[in-house]
């Protein structure tokens, strides 16, 4: 947890020229989505989810543009009449036909960076979470968003000062998914998924190469690491299904009572990482914690259920909903957290089915 130190990089970064990535709760331009179309992404439920990605559409449109990638002419008339159908604000989305991959927009999309009025991304190498063979679309999605909004593009290299090892990606590889930031220079991540020797989504990279990367990209000044992510998570290890800043110093995380879980060992540990550590201002942090739903299988396989996997949009917040006990309790403390936002839950028991829900599908672009 010891301060950052950026690297001595004579690229011009980010970092350099006064860029830093905004908290999500920050003011939006818009959100990114991308219309779902992957099949095996939700085994036989596809039509359901095109009603579920309605609802989220209908109500983010209220409040911000939404920009929407779509396969097709075909698919963009499909996804018109369904978001018709489902009284959404057609004059606040914005249809791109850009191929994708998946629909996964959290892990794809580019980090926006901010410094002043001006707005760029950070193109991070995708790799299909280092486990799916087809990623080469969604890996172009960042140069396609930076193109339609005439963005400035970064694009992080590897550290020059350690020797990669045999079959390294060219970039640096960071999906959205795997960090959480304050904009204040505070970042959470996992050592699940950013270190682990199984994963390899950095080989040769270490952890101090990676903070120094975050400090010239991101703004980061501070990483608190926590260990592993919950249960089921296809990604190993995701911090936004496991803890969140909700406004700076107040962090809010995924907690399992039920000793006989398989998240309860993970999560405690997590949760006790995370009351000992302080943010890049030196302020102790203020830890809520927020329950976990019941276990979701689907064919045998536990699901990541996770109300961490909320999404902030302006004056709302999207919460993942899956027909259980503790929903209430979880709307309950994320609107206690969030009074000036409508804090609205939406059903994500078929959602959850593609490995992911709400947080996982949409990316903030900055005002």
């Amino acid at each position: 947890m010891a301060r950052v130190t950026p690297s001595a990089s004579p690229i011009a970064t980010p970092r350099a020229l006064g860029f830093r990535q905004p908290a999500e709760w920050e003011p939006h331009r818009a959100t990114w989505l991308a219309w779902p179309h992957h099949t095996e992404d939700w085994p036989g439920k596809l039509e359901a989810i095109v009603w579920v990605y309605v609802e989220i559409i209908r109500k983010l449109a209220q409040n911000e543009e939404v920009c929407l990638l779509v396969q097709s002419e075909k698919i963009e008339r499909q996804a018109r009449e369904a978001l018709a159908k489902g009284s959404a604000n057609l004059e606040n989305v914005t249809f791109l036909r850009v191929a994708t991959d998946r629909a996964w927009l959290r892990d794809t999309a580019p980090s926006f960076v901010k410094a002043g009025d001006q707005v760029a991304v950070v193109d991070w190498e995708f790799n299909g979470w280092a486990k799916y063979p087809n990623f080469e679309r969604d890996n172009l999605v960042p140069s396609h968003i930076a193109g339609h909004r005439t963005m400035r593009r970064f694009v992080p290299k590897p550290p020059a000062m350690r020797g990669l090892l045999e079959g390294a990606p060219p970039g640096v590889v960071l999906e959205g998914g795997s960090i959480d930031v304050d904009g204040r220079g505070t970042m959470l991540t996992t050592e699940e998924c950013l270190l682990s020797e199984v994963q390899q989504r950095n080989p040769g990279l270490e952890r101090a190469d990676l903070e120094a990367i975050f400090a010239d990209y991101l703004g980061v000044t501070r990483v608190l690491w926590l260990g592993r992510g919950i249960a089921g998570d296809d990604t190993h290890g995701h911090i936004d299904d496991l803890a969140r800043f909700v406004r700076p110093g107040v962090v809010v995380i995924a907690h399992e009572s039920r000793r006989n879980d398989d998240n309860y060992i993970a999560l405690n540990e997590n949760l006790e990482r995370l009351r000992t550590m302080t943010d890049a201002g030196g302020q102790k942090l203020d830890v809520v914690t927020l329950p976990m739903p019941s276990p979701v299988f689907f064919d045998g396989m536990r699901l990541p259920a996770s109300y961490a996997n909320f999404y902030i949009a302006n004056g709302l917040v999207l919460v993942p909903t899956f027909n259980d006990r503790n929903d209430r309790r979880a709307l309950g403390i994320l609107s206690e957290l969030f009074p000036d936002r409508e804090v609205v839950g939406i059903h994500a028991v078929d959602l959850v089915w593609g490995l992911g829900t709400l947080h996982c599908m949409s990316h903030e672009e900055p005002q």
